[in-house]
Formats: structure tokens, C-alpha cells, sequence
């Protein structure tokens, strides 16, 4: 008998919106989708919002799944990175996202973070 009352899955739905903080507790955005990988079924990455005011301005960055912490305790999640960093980050804008059809891209996105693509795992 499982005793335990942390979820084992969540709708995607459920995570959109989802305030995200760092390891500091300092507040770096939300959680605007989930983007999966079709021929996986993986989710790809998360694509976080940060910067800007009341959401202009806000710059679009991919988080990898692997970096992220769902904390349902306190409704948010956790993603091991300072500001800095993430200000630093490859990140696009909400008009023209990347194109995803050449692994590229997302491959320099997870060299930036220091985790190795799930792909080649």
C-alpha cells in the first residue's frame, strides 16, 4: 500500500502558469509550456518566461526537464539556477520560437546548462 501523497503524474496543463523559483527561493518566472518530443513521448524541455514587466518583455528560455523540481507542497517549481545565469541564457522570443527540427539548437541549450541532450543518453 503506497502511503505517499506526492502525485506520480500531472497533466501538462497542471504545470502551465506554475510560478518557478530557484534554489535561493528567488522568484525567476513561470512555467508558459511543456514541450514534448514526439518521437520519444519525452518531455523535451520546459519553457520558462523571465524578465520583462507583467509579462512585456519577457524573454522565453528552454529549461531541460532534468533541471526541474516539481514542488507540490507550496504550488511552484524548483530549477537549480541563479539569475545570473539564466539572464546569460540561449533564449528566444515569444513571436518566433526556434525551429526544433534540427537538434542543434536544443543540443547548445543543453551544453549551456551542462547536461548532457536525453537523446543520446
Amino acid at each position: 500500500m503506497q502511503t505517499t501523497t506526492t502525485p506520480r503524474t500531472l497533466s501538462s496543463g497542471t504545470l502551465t502558469g506554475t510560478s518557478a523559483v530557484n534554489r535561493q527561493n528567488e522568484k525567476i518566472g513561470k512555467i508558459e509550456e511543456l514541450m514534448l518530443d514526439l518521437n520519444s513521448g519525452r518531455v523535451a524541455y520546459a519553457v520558462l518566461s523571465f524578465g520583462g514587466i507583467f509579462g512585456i518583455g519577457d524573454k522565453l528560455f528552454a529549461i531541460p526537464w532534468e533541471m526541474i523540481e516539481v514542488d507540490t507542497t507550496n504550488h511552484q517549481v524548483v530549477i537549480d539556477i541563479s539569475k545570473d545565469k539564466l539572464k546569460n541564457a540561449p533564449g528566444f522570443d515569444k513571436n518566433n520560437w526556434p525551429d526544433t527540427a534540427n537538434p542543434a539548437w536544443l543540443t547548445e541549450v543543453y551544453d549551456y546548462y551542462g547536461y548532457p541532450p536525453y537523446w543520446i543518453r
